[in-house]
């Protein structure tokens, strides 16, 4: 493993545990090098995955760049960084399981938008914006009304 600081190659691992849900392995390092420490997760990954983007361009499947646009959707919420954690694994067990080896940004969008209907409707709201490139009022009162139960009661987590 490369050290991220100094850009070394001989690393050793201090420490190693499963993290909370089990889907992955923490490992503590320390460089050889220049000390510096940091910290490693190892998954399970079950195949290649490519995202076909909606210009026909295909790209390799990024865990990280998913997880990054669920932060940007829940930032300054309250919720719980674990909940999102089990959401985005959660995702590409889904995508990964689903026998797909290309799988569509669309279907990917839809995936994040059912998970955080369950946890934060603000969250929901601020990623269905720019997922489905909202333009203008009406495009977030369709969304709104979509949210609210038939008896007109405000959104929860709100």
């Amino acid at each position: 493993m490369r050290c991220p600081f100094c850009g070394g190659e001989e690393t050793q691992v201090k420490d190693s545990r499963p993290t909370e849900d089990n889907t992955a392995i923490r490992r503590r390092r320390i460089c050889n090098t220049c000390g510096g420490r940091f910290t490693t997760f190892e998954r399970v990954q079950l195949r290649e995955l490519l995202v076909l983007k909606r210009s026909g361009r295909r790209v390799p499947f990024d865990r990280e760049k998913l997880m990054r646009s669920v932060q940007i959707a829940v930032r300054k919420r309250p919720v719980d960084p674990d909940k999102i954690e089990r959401m985005v694994s959660g995702i590409v067990r889904q995508l990964e399981s689903s026998g797909e080896t290309e799988i569509t940004a669309e279907t990917i969008g839809n995936h994040v938008m059912e998970g955080l209907k369950g946890i934060d409707d603000v969250a929901y709201v601020r990623f269905a914006s720019v997922y489905k490139n909202f333009r203008e009022a009406k495009d977030f009162e369709a969304l709104l009304d979509e949210l609210s139960d038939p008896d007109g009661h405000p959104l929860k987590n709100s």
